[in-house]
């Protein structure tokens, strides 16, 4: 698993950018960039993080409102715990509502704990190994 980056302080000195997300995610073993809906030169393409293996996906970055937002995949009970916490974190924009969140990116949700939930959500998504007998 990649290593979590800490943040140096405020979400506004360097604000993330979907470039910088997207490179994130790329860390991820298997994990590729896809825009199924939109050309990748449209500024405000949906970007969709996947797994090769599977072909699910684990992150969606798109802007909502003039701000990047961020869908990931979350448990249940964690997901609603996160709504509670955070003013920037929502049920999921066009998903499962139960499984899903929508980050505003630069909201009050920490960097650091940004990272940490598209990992959760990778984590989520990624193929289980299995065992042989």
């Amino acid at each position: 698993m990649p290593k979590l980056k800490k943040s140096g302080g405020s979400n506004h000195a360097r604000p993330l950018t979907r470039k910088k997300l997207i490179a994130f995610c790329l860390s991820f073993p298997g994990a590729y960039e896809d825009y199924p809906f939109d050309g990748i030169t449209d500024p405000g393409a949906w970007t969709v993080m996947r797994h090769r293996a599977n072909k699910k996906s684990f992150a969606l970055f798109f802007e909502m409102d003039g701000k990047l937002c961020a869908n990931l995949k979350c448990d249940p009970f964690e997901a609603d715990f996160l709504r509670q916490v955070f003013k920037g974190v929502t049920p999921a924009y066009h998903m499962n509502k139960q499984h899903w969140n929508t980050v505003i990116i630069g909201s009050d949700v920490p960097e650091g704990e940004l990272f940490r939930q598209i990992e959760n959500s990778y984590g989520l998504i990624k193929p289980k190994v299995r065992k042989r007998k």
